[in-house]
């Protein structure tokens, strides 16, 4: 039964997770540096449709298969944490403003096939399954309670974060700054790496 206990916790449950540093953020203020919020759209939208993809699927049963064979998200969690540290490796020296860049912004399909090799998007749909399922509900009405509240939590909350990147775009014409931008960036997301593989 969906209770308003539920309801809040699972609110807190998604803010205090998308709201987190983690892959898509790293690479949404990277993005609003690159390209600006606009150009940012397709990847920010793309993010939020792949996470409610992938908590379906989650809620109709992969869940269960990860319980039953740990080594599928043993391997999935190896794969995202290998792509993390590439990159973390790739995002040095690439902090590009203006005429000067020539990469592109993610396009949406893009933003939706990373949620799939993303270990912390795995790691909040099986959590979220696990702990906030109202398992007492119509199965349909749990499934998009679920999927409803993620998405409407979820983009806000990385939108912060391509509007941040957005916002210290001019501040990078400064070398320094710039350097010490991409390290913290690459830092972060090594961190998000390790602290999946280790959790």
């Amino acid at each position: 039964m969906i209770t308003l206990e539920l309801f809040l916790a699972l609110i807190g449950y998604y803010f205090v997770m998308y709201i987190t540093p983690g892959p898509n953020n790293t690479m949404l203020t990277v993005s609003g540096i690159k390209f600006g919020f606009f150009k940012t759209l397709p990847h920010l939208f793309g993010i939020p449709t792949g996470h409610a993809i992938q908590l379906t699927l989650v809620c109709l049963g992969l869940g269960a298969i990860f319980q039953q064979y740990p080594q599928i998200q043993n391997i999935l969690k190896w794969i995202g944490t290998g792509y993390l540290f590439y990159l973390a490796w790739k995002m040095l020296g690439s902090l590009k403003v203006g005429k000067q860049d020539t990469s592109i912004p993610l396009k949406f399909y893009e933003a939706v096939i990373f949620q799939f090799v993303n270990p912390k998007a795995w790691v909040i749909c099986i959590t979220a399954v696990s702990l906030f399922f109202p398992t007492r509900e119509d199965f349909y009405v749990a499934l998009l309670f679920l999927v409803f509240l993620s998405s409407i939590v979820n983009l806000p909350c990385i939108s912060c974060w391509a509007i941040f990147g957005t916002g210290i775009r001019s501040f990078l014409k400064n070398n320094k700054i710039k350097i010490f931008v991409e390290w913290i960036m690459a830092a972060l997301l090594v961190l998000t790496g390790i602290s999946i593989l280790i959790g």
